[in-house]
Order: C-alpha cells, then sequence, then structure tokens
C-alpha cells in the first residue's frame, strides 16, 4: 500500500506543476476530461471527505474512550461528544485557513512522539508467533491482501490534499509536490513500522475486538500506565486528521462551485475568505453518517465507513491518473526527455487504484456506485439552471 500511495503522491506532483490550480483531483480532470467527469471526481471526493471525517471521529471516541470509559460504554453519550467534536473544527476553520493549518502543526507534534515510541521500541517487544498463521480469516491469501490492501490504504487518503487549496499556498509549483512526497514518505514508514510492531505486541485475538490497539500495545509493553500516554498521541493524531479533512470539506466543493458545477452556496466565503456554508452542508451528512451508524459495535462501523471513504476517493484518483498523460498530450511534453518514465509511473499508479477498487469487496462497490451515481440529478440540474 504504501508503494501505490508512493506512485500516487508522484503523479499528483507532476499534475500540480502541470495545472497549478485549486481543486486538485477536480482541476486535473476537469483540464482533461471536461465537465462531466470532473464533477463526478468532485462528487466523489465530496463523499469521502464526509464519510472519512465520520470514520476518523469514530476513532477519536474510541481512543478518548481510554480516558472516559463511558464514551465507549454508553453509545449516546459517545454520539453526542463525536458530533461536538466535527462541528467545534467547522467553527475552528471558519477563523481562517491559517488557523486550522496551527491546528495541524501543533496535533502532528503531539502524535509523532507517542506514535513513534511504539513503532521504534515496540520491536523489541515482537512476538514472533502473532504472524503465524499469516491469513486468520477464511479468505484466500489474494482476496485477504486485496480487502486489507484497501482498508489500509484509507490511511493514505489525502497524499493528494496539499493539491487541493493550491490557492492559498506559496509558490504551489515546488512546495505542493515536496509536501506531497514528504509526507507520504514519512507516513510510510511510520505506519509500516507501527502495524509490525503492533501486530507482535498484541496476540491477534485481542486485536481483532481492540478499539485502541495503540493504547493495548502500550500497555503490553510498559505498564497500564503507558496506555494513557500512547492513547493520548492517538487521539491528538485523529483530531488532526479531523482537522485536515474539515479543511477539505469546503476546498474542493469551491472549486467545484466557482467553476459552476457544484451548487452557488459552496462558493459562498464569511470574511475570512472561507468558504463556511459549504463546510456547514457537509457536516451535517457526516453528523448524519455517524447518527445511523452509532448503534453498531465501533469496529464493524468503522470498517464499512473506511471502505466506503476509500472506494469513493479511488475514483478521483482513476480519472487523475488516467488525466496526467492526456494533459502531457494537450500541453504536448509527451515526447520531452523523461516522459516514458513517467508514463509508467502513471500506469503502475492507475493499475494500482484500479486493484484496490477491486479489493474493496462487492458490497462497497455497489453503495459506492450508487452514491456516485446518485449525483447524476444535480448534475442535470445545474446544467439545466446554467443553460437558463
Amino acid at each position: 500500500t504504501a508503494t501505490g500511495a508512493l506512485l500516487l503522491a508522484k503523479v499528483f506532483s507532476y499534475l500540480s506543476r502541470l495545472v497549478p490550480a485549486s481543486g486538485g483531483p477536480y482541476a486535473y480532470t476537469k483540464a482533461a476530461f471536461g465537465d462531466f467527469a470532473a464533477f463526478l471526481v468532485a462528487w466523489g471526493y465530496w463523499i469521502s471527505c464526509w464519510c472519512t471525517n465520520a470514520a476518523i471521529v469514530i476513532a477519536f471516541i474510541a481512543y478518548l474512550g481510554v480516558f472516559f470509559p463511558i464514551l465507549s460504554n454508553e453509545p449516546l453519550v459517545g454520539l453526542t461528544v463525536a458530533i461536538f467534536t466535527v462541528w467545534f473544527l467547522v467553527w475552528v476553520n471558519s477563523q481562517g485557513i491559517r488557523k486550522g493549518g496551527n491546528i495541524q502543526v501543533v496535533t502532528t507534534i503531539l502524535k509523532l512522539i507517542p506514535l513513534l515510541s511504539i513503532a521504534i521500541f515496540g520491536l523489541f517487544y515482537i512476538n514472533l508467533d502473532h504472524f503465524t498463521p499469516f491469513n486468520l480469516s477464511e479468505e484466500s491469501n489474494f482476496d485477504a491482501l486485496g480487502i486489507t490492501a484497501t482498508m489500509t490504504l484509507w490511511a493514505f487518503l489525502g497524499i493528494e490534499s496539499a493539491t487541493i487549496p493550491a490557492g492559498n499556498v506559496k509558490d504551489p509549483k515546488n512546495t505542493i509536490p515536496k509536501a506531497s512526497m514528504l509526507g507520504t514518505i514519512i507516513a510510510s514508514v511510520a505506519y509500516i513500522l507501527s502495524s509490525f510492531a503492533i501486530m507482535g505486541i498484541v496476540d491477534p485475538a485481542s486485536l481483532q475486538t481492540s478499539t485502541a490497539p495503540f493504547a493495548d500495545a502500550g500497555a503490553l509493553m510498559w505498564g497500564e500506565n503507558a496506555r494513557y500516554f500512547i492513547a493520548f498521541g492517538a487521539a491528538a493524531s485523529c483530531f488532526g486528521a479531523l482537522n485536515g479533512w474539515t479543511i477539505l470539506l469546503g476546498q474542493m466543493p469551491l472549486a467545484a462551485s466557482e467553476d459552476r458545477l457544484f451548487p452557488r452556496v459552496f462558493r459562498k466565503k464569511n470574511e475570512h475568505g472561507v468558504p463556511v456554508l459549504g463546510m456547514v452542508l457537509s457536516t451535517i451528512l457526516v453528523s448524519g453518517l455517524i447518527m445511523m451508524n452509532f448503534s453498531e459495535s465501533l469496529v464493524k462501523q468503522y470498517e464499512f465507513i473506511i471502505l466506503l471513504a476509500t472506494l469513493t476517493c479511488l475514483v478521483p484518483y482513476l480519472f487523475s491518473m488516467a488525466g496526467f498523460v492526456i494533459i502531457s498530450i494537450q500541453k504536448k511534453i509527451q515526447f520531452n526527455p523523461g516522459f516514458r518514465w513517467k508514463l509508467l509511473l502513471a500506469t503502475l499508479a492507475f493499475s494500482y487504484s484500479l486493484w484496490a477498487v477491486i479489493g474493496s469487496g462487492s458490497e462497497i462497490v455497489y453503495y459506492g456506485f450508487i452514491l456516485l451515481m446518485a449525483g447524476i440529478p444535480f448534475y442535470a440540474l445545474i446544467q439545466w439552471n446554467k443553460n437558463k
């Protein structure tokens, strides 16, 4: 998954130089395929944003449950805190994109120390017996690998996020490619080491039902008190990720709305230049998704939402990877030195994304397809109003 994410990040780096406009995958798809494909990408990415926010806030509540068990034991209390959290971050980001960026810096520092502690020191507590058998599911190795690849890709969603608010970034042609690649590399190292450590520390039976695996691993390594230290880092990680995706809830619809492919309400900005109405409408959907599922167990709820979020984000990835070729032809750079190497990377990234779609399973593809097709009447209505 890390290899696939790095391929995607590299091609997004190329695209950010070819099309230095806000909107990221939406802008690239519009340049390559036109309005309708761009609308589907914006629609799918928007769905992915609010599904992702719902999934992240569930993880956030799970780790807060280490400190306040009532959040895990009483679903209604957990639901209330989850909804308060998502709306609090809407208020924070309505004050300007810089304030949201400041929260990202703080939460990144807070989360890296405890999480890297597990990733590095946890390697000394590994029990290799936990890795046998390799496949605990009833699926074949190939099918199990496919579904796991899709679920782990969810952890990398956002590799393209630096390309979306490009209009708010200094020197975007250089800053965005560097940020995309460096961020993906750091995340890859942290994810691989920490996942390996946790699987080796926590026995498989406990890990299957754990809602706070980092905290469980910390408790086994350094005693029960360490659970709180690790849980704090994991909660900070979730809070920071939720803040970042809250920013995107407004930015992607804004780019589409400015091209008149999304309703005009999404391009209305407040005095801080933030598309706050778009964020509010999106967060209403986030709240609804949380409420619809709060009666289920956290693990089942989390799995379904992250698979759905990943699928709806893979559609923009597929269009963007194919769009790289078309944009290159439009700009007549297909004969430039080194283009064949870039074409190979785009082809591999496209193939990887398609494989991840297959790995999400028939149920998720079914619901994801319905959600994507549900946007078509809105596109027709928007075109009607434009012509009128």
